[in-house]
């Protein structure tokens, strides 16, 4: 939170010079900032830094320059991007109709770019994380017998979900998954492609497979990609939100596809496109876009195929956008206890409205990262209180 605190400090200054500029009084100005961040993460810091600054006499360009000398400090970052969209909204909002000359429009821009580029500095996965991806052999052949001993809560009611295979596997891969989601009462469905060679041909039959599930059921359907597989669901997000009841992305790229760094080269291949050119750009303008469903992203930082930060979606944007992450390889999330779990969870919040709850739920959290960083008080505390928990 210390670093979120320096760069939407310098930020908010930065918006409200941007509506200053443009004719607004610097009460009216705050007041729209303030408006612009309603339900934000960070929203009670923001409005108290709104209130309590004394505004100074800084140039927006200085504003915008120590901003981006901020982000750039603390590396790339998905959040940005509601940074930039609040920024374009607030100068969009407040330019006036008739105006001699633009200044805070091409600042806004600049802004905007500078981003961009920070963005497309994540580096490859290290050789390390790539030499642990051996223990997903490790995680696929004890998942046979650990799996009996997974918790299953039957709280699934029978809701659809859609699952979509990794890059180079089929319906096999998404078996564990699959199985566990039907132990908790959802209805599953196999994507019936074949091996997912992250092709455009399959779009046109997901879209078809998505209506056939959507008809069957009378209602939204849900959507977990695993991988390569969370590519095609978040497009198919994108384009249905009529029909889809949420995103589950498991290890996938879900933003900067263009520029990441990737032994998964035909997947840059396909998207980055040579003689598809023009077809893939189109969807790589796609999968920039931010689904309107409740999104959720599980990721782990010891991915050894994708970088572990195009894996993650802009929590800052909306509260029901979350990011989670778990232990394990990539190539062995398919059959990881933690990611099982995590997406039937993720399920359940997000039709019913509400968080599991329960002992088996408690028990649960010990093996999510989360529940270790947090203070060794708070990690005692909740353990002693796990057998007493109701």
């Amino acid at each position: 939170m210390e670093n979120n605190k320096t760069l939407y400090t310098t930020f908010t200054k930065m918006a409200i010079k941007v509506a200053m500029i443009n004719e607004y009084p610097l009460k009216k100005a705050k007041a729209l900032v303030a408006k612009k961040f309603e339900d934000h993460p960070f929203e009670k810091f923001i409005l108290k830094s709104i209130k309590n600054d004394e505004f100074n006499n800084e140039t927006l360009i200085k504003l915008t320059n120590n901003c981006i000398n901020i982000c750039e400090e603390f590396g790339p970052d998905r959040d940005y991007i509601t940074l930039i969209l609040v920024l374009e909204s607030i100068n969009l909002e407040t330019l006036p109709k008739e105006i001699k000359k633009d200044i805070s429009s091409p600042i806004v821009a600049h802004f905007r770019e500078e981003i961009i580029k920070i963005n497309k500095t994540i580096p490859a996965p290290p050789p390390f994380n790539m030499f642990l991806e051996t223990r997903s052999l490790i995680e696929w052949s004890t998942m046979f017998g650990l799996y009996y001993l997974i918790p299953k809560k039957k709280q699934g009611k029978n809701k659809p979900v859609l699952l979509m295979p990794p890059y180079l596997g089929n319906d096999t891969s998404t078996k564990f998954v699959r199985k566990y989601l039907k132990s908790v009462g959802f209805k599953t469905y196999k994507w019936e492609l074949g091996v997912n060679m992250i092709n455009s041909k399959y779009l046109p039959k997901l879209v078809e497979r998505l209506d056939e599930i959507y008809e069957k059921h009378g209602e939204k359907v849900s959507l977990v990609g695993w991988s390569g597989g969370g590519i095609f669901a978040k497009i198919i997000a994108n384009r249905y939100p009529d029909k889809v009841e949420q995103l589950v992305t498991i290890g996938s790229p879900v933003w900067g596809v263009n520029n990441m760094q990737t032994p998964l080269v035909r997947v840059l291949e396909f998207l980055r496109g040579k003689t598809l050119r023009e077809r893939n750009d189109k969807f790589l303008k796609e999968l920039e876009e931010i689904p309107k469903v409740p999104v959720t992203c599980i990721y782990t930082k010891t991915d050894g195929l994708v970088p572990w930060k195009h894996c993650l979606e802009a929590e800052t944007m909306r509260k029901n956008i979350k990011n989670l992450e778990v232990y394990g390889s990539h190539m062995g999330m398919g059959a990881n206890a933690s990611v099982l779990v995590t997406v039937a969870n993720a399920l359940i919040e997000n039709t019913q409205g509400k968080k599991p709850k329960g002992f088996i739920t408690k028990l649960e959290n010990m093996f999510f990262p989360k529940f270790w960083e947090r203070k060794k008080g708070d990690i005692v505390k909740d353990l002693i209180s796990i057998p007493n928990y109701n």
